[in-house]
């Protein structure tokens, strides 16, 4: 029998070994100059795939600031806030994507990509990005990690949103094939009669000239009919006599077309659009036969489709995985979908009821690794993928094999977009730790099984920052107590190096108020959060200190400049987006605002928290 030392040692040989094998893999880097044979690959591994990996890097992070970060007392409304300010102020700089499948032994087949983006204004439009903001150290420490901004600065592929993308063929004027039937809305007037039958008549004399010009026996005809083309507009459209008819509405649009399918089977619709984005004409192209109609419907498909892509740009690879209702596999799901929204989808919308139900449209299925690990108990804290590997590999032995098919096509000495493979490792780790199967049933590979469905991050369900069909913020902690926001209040202005230690036995001795069980927690330097297990406590000490007389030592505090308001004010800085570097100061700005949030408060239920110690700051342990 092995000795307890042996065990040891075997163990902690396998976490290293385990550690030292990522050190071999390798991603393939896209760029501008490759991205099109890139995208026919991942399409393919994408629809093979049963899981796909996602992770982003941008020019700067919100973690910078502490209480930017989605903080216990944050409900879904303020935590998504913090996302949306996150999203909107940083740019994207690379976004990795590794498809992956399982197998019954532990063993993983990735295909990693990481791609290199740039917000590049290509079609001179002043889109997908007009400026964003930088953090000069988040740039320094993934330069440190090898990341090449040359590259990506001149061969970032660039990309529009789906709603930049309408914006911009508006702009362009680009026209587009209407190959179905606008049929109108109501029924036809006197006028509309009118012109329909002129219409009707010009494009009847214009087909039969078509179709006799080629039994012309005199130049004296073959002249008539030259003239006959002129006066009707007649041009030709991929080698096909075709007609431009102007229209002055969207109304006049809707009769030719309609009259156009009812006339012939041998015409297609185009429908040309002008620059400020109504209808100019419509097209009306003569085939030669029904064989030679279903070719040209294609051939102009595959044109739009063409120019589709050189709009969409990488935005392409964000619609296969919507497209292939795969489940994704995140480590900070809020962030992650909120960046990916702002980017590739639409603005963000102000409520987080409608950035749920427009994202659920797109990827109904996102399991957050990061709430796995948290909500299993496997792990309280993890900041990132790298630390959460260290963490499994040192105090789990849960031994999960890697294949790379493509690791000869990828671009050499390069290490940039390893945290997506990094994460399917992962997850695959954790599902090894928790003894889950992950394989799904192969007749629907877009499900997630039973055992993943309780820590999935629905984004239909509701609760954008723990799953969670309300507004409750659960916290992983050994101590979590449920409580209302509205027995939390917010402190600030207390002396400067004061311990939240000290704060509490300050206050415990200022007022009666105090006498009930309390706690304190710092949130940044500049302000504390005080958590009242007792209702009531919280309305009655902001009564009391903008109360007009004031004894004891709370009367001390507040000269000294102790100033306090309630959770409200919290939730209205906020929405008003007042993110000042300190707390205190986009508190003091909420209080002195003029942009009152009455309507807002009134129609806020009141929200339930689940309080705990570990993820505030505690400068009493600093």
């Amino acid at each position: 029998m092995a000795s307890l030392f042996q065990l040891l040692f075997l163990n902690q040989k396998r976490s290293l070994s385990t550690k030292l094998s990522t050190t071999k893999w390798k991603v393939k880097q896209v760029t501008t100059s490759n991205f099109s044979e890139s995208l026919k690959e991942i399409k393919t591994h994408i629809s093979s795939s049963d899981f796909i990996a996602i992770s982003m890097e941008k020019t700067g992070s919100s973690s910078a600031t502490p209480w930017h970060r989605v903080q216990p007392f944050d409900t879904a409304e303020t935590a998504y806030l913090k996302a949306t300010q996150s999203a909107q102020r940083f740019q994207l700089l690379q976004f990795a994507v590794c498809p992956f499948s399982v197998t019954d032994s532990n063993k993983i087949v990735a295909h990693p990509y990481n791609f290199l983006l740039f917000p590049r204004d290509e079609l001179k439009l002043g889109m997908p990005a007009y400026s964003f903001l930088c953090q000069p150290s988040h740039l320094a420490s993934i330069a440190r990690q090898g990341f090449d901004f040359n590259t990506c600065i001149y061969e970032g592929i660039s990309y529009l949103s789906r709603a930049q993308e309408s914006i911009a063929k508006i702009r362009l004027g680009t026209g587009s094939p209407s190959l179905g039937v606008m049929k109108s809305s109501s029924p036809p007037t006197v006028v509309d009669t009118v012109f329909i039958k002129r219409i009707r008549s010009r494009i009847k004399h214009w087909r039969n000239t078509c179709k006799n010009s080629g039994t012309k026996t005199s130049k004296h005809e073959e002249i008539i009919d030259s003239l006959r083309n002129i006066v009707l507009g007649s041009e030709q459209f991929k080698s096909r006599p075709c007609l431009n008819i102007d229209v002055c509405s969207e109304r006049q649009v809707q009769l030719i077309l309609q009259m156009i399918a009812d006339f012939s089977d041998d015409f297609v619709s185009l429908v040309i659009p002008s620059k400020g984005g109504t209808t100019q004409a419509v097209r009306v192209v003569l085939a030669n036969s029904r064989e030679d109609k279903e070719l040209l419907e294609k051939e102009l498909q595959s044109l739009e489709d063409e120019e589709s892509k050189k709009i969409r740009g990488f935005r392409e690879v964000i619609d296969l995985i919507s497209a292939s209702e795969k489940p994704v596999i995140s480590h900070n799901c809020l962030n992650d979908c909120t960046l990916i929204h702002s980017k590739f989808i639409a603005p963000l919308p102000s409520e987080v009821d409608d950035f749920v139900s427009s994202l659920c449209k797109f990827f109904p299925k996102v399991v957050d690794v990061n709430y796995l690990m948290k909500k299993s108990g496997t792990m309280k804290k993890s900041t990132n993928i790298r630390n959460a590997l260290s963490y499994l590999n040192t105090h789990f032995f849960a031994p999960v094999d890697m294949e790379i098919p493509d690791q000869d096509t990828v671009n050499k000495g390069k290490t940039d977009g390893l945290d997506a493979l990094r994460l399917s490792y992962l997850f695959m780790k954790l599902c090894s730790v928790l003894k889950i199967s992950p394989i799904v049933t192969p007749l629907d590979n877009r499900q997630l099984v039973p055992e993943l469905e309780d820590f999935a991050f629905h984004p239909c369900s509701a609760n954008v920052q723990e799953s969670s069909c309300n507004e409750d913020v659960t916290v992983w902690t050994n101590n979590t107590k449920k409580i209302n926001c509205e027995h939390l209040v917010f402190l600030w202005g207390f002396k400067f190096g004061m311990t939240a230690g000290m704060l509490k036995s300050a206050l415990r001795d200022s007022n009666d108020i105090f006498s009930e069980e309390f706690d304190v927690r710092f949130i940044d330097k500049s302000c504390a959060v005080v958590v009242f297990w007792q209702p009531g406590l919280s309305k009655d000490l902001v009564n009391v200190m903008n109360a007009e007389e004031i004894s004891g030592g709370l009367k001390e505090l507040i000269s000294d400049g102790l100033r306090v308001t309630g959770y409200e004010t919290y939730r209205t800085m906020c929405r008003l987006g007042l993110w000042e570097m300190n707390l205190a100061e986009s508190l003091e700005r909420a209080l002195e605002s003029s942009l009152s949030d009455e309507k807002i408060s009134s129609e806020r239920k009141p929200s339930e928290i689940q309080w705990c110690n570990d993820n505030v700051l505690n400068f009493d342990d600093l």
